[in-house]
């Protein structure tokens, strides 16, 4: 195998491609980069078993500047490959494997030799054929995945909330996600062929990954679902994930369908004053703020208290305020979390109760998002 290629291009992919190797994998050869070599180009793969990033880099794409000498194949130790070739002084360089997958490893006046792998012994990448493969647009499902996935459970107790379960039905698109602590549900209308119903969970990590992975410059992601596994297709890029197992719970019934206390505020400005809030909860113990509204005075308030600090009061500015008084407490990363996750634009908060879950959804749109949070009694 020898080939040269284009030093800046190839990193830009190997970055890709790293984010799906561990250095802590129970397969050694998983914490190698494997580089497969035809003449109609070189396919970078990494994985570590629950996500695999398979790219290529095409022989007749002329800014990969790629020389095909000798087609062939091998494994290479991802970390100190991918110092070396970032470190290598020349824009051009040249990798060549030779007996005992000796690799070598030249740019400049630089080189390098390292001990490479049998790339037979790499595990093969799942076949998806996938039926019924969908299309959706890289921004939306950027946006999808940065407004769900917040709400994930990092807790291996309950691996199936650590996942977004997502279901096609009648075209459309329905995700969720929740750490029973809050939820986030977001639905889309997509193109998906008569028969192509789906209800799967990915798991939150991958999807994580899988938004850092695309590339602005890529418009459409083909989506491809098999019986253990999922499919992303974005250019030449190529990203598998499993799927998590089992039932997700019925969120649904989670979700208020009536409210006693409504209020409107400017998403940016309500983040900005639970963010100043926060400051001092963040040193008590149990990090709460208090928000207290009177529809008689027409007022909010927020509190923040630390026993050890001090205390902080502030008057909300807010568009308008109708229904019950009430005075609710909550954990007030999970309101950032979520009021980040709208941008730039107003947000209702429907309340119904003091320990019941409140609802944030979008002034515009209140049908396609929402965000819910459980309240946190302090009495």
């Amino acid at each position: 195998m020898k080939f040269s290629i284009n030093r800046n291009v190839f990193i830009k992919t190997l970055n890709d491609v790293q984010r799906a190797i561990s250095a802590k994998t129970t397969i050694p050869i998983l914490t190698g980069l494997k580089l497969v070599l035809s003449q109609e180009g070189l396919t970078l793969t990494g994985s570590d078993a629950d996500i695999s990033i398979e790219a290529t880099l095409a022989s007749n794409d002329e800014k990969n500047q790629l020389v095909v000498e000798e087609a062939g194949a091998i494994v290479l130790p991802a970390r100190f490959f991918s110092e070396i070739v970032k470190k290598l002084p020349e824009d051009q360089m040249t990798i060549a494997v030779g007996d005992n997958f000796q690799t070598t490893i030249r740019s400049g006046k630089s080189e390098f030799t390292i001990n490479g792998l049998d790339a037979n012994s790499y595990p093969h990448l799942p076949e998806i054929a996938g039926q019924n493969p969908f299309s959706i647009s890289t921004d939306v499902l950027k946006q999808l995945i940065h407004q769900t996935v917040i709400a994930v459970s990092n807790q291996e107790s309950r691996p199936i909330l650590t996942g977004v379960h997502l279901v096609l039905k009648d075209g459309e698109m329905l995700a969720v996600a929740t750490d029973s602590h809050r939820l986030a549900q977001r639905k889309l209308t997509v193109s998906v062929p008569s028969d192509g119903n789906y209800d799967v969970i990915i798991p939150g990590k991958s999807l994580i990954e899988l938004s850092r992975t695309l590339a602005d410059e890529v418009e459409t992601v083909e989506i491809r679902i098999a019986e253990n596994q999922v499919l992303f297709k974005a250019g030449n890029l190529a990203f598998y994930s499993r799927l998590l197992e089992g039932n997700y719970p019925d969120t649904a019934r989670l979700i208020p369908t009536s409210s006693s206390t409504q209020i409107e505020f400017d998403a940016p400005v309500l983040l900005a004053a639970i963010e100043r809030a926060s400051l001092l909860s963040h040193e008590s113990r149990n990090n709460v703020v208090r928000l207290t509204l009177n529809t008689t005075e027409n007022t909010a308030i927020i509190y923040g208290n630390s026993p050890d600090v001090g205390n902080v009061e502030e008057a909300l500015q807010f568009e308008n305020l109708t229904g019950e008084d009430l005075e609710i407490s909550f954990n007030p990363d999970y309101m950032k979390d979520a009021l980040r996750s709208f941008g730039q634009t107003t947000i209702v908060i429907n309340f119904t109760a003091a320990l019941r879950p409140f609802t944030l959804v979008p002034s515009e749109d209140q049908e396609h998002y929402i965000q819910l949070i459980t309240p946190v009694r302090t009495f």
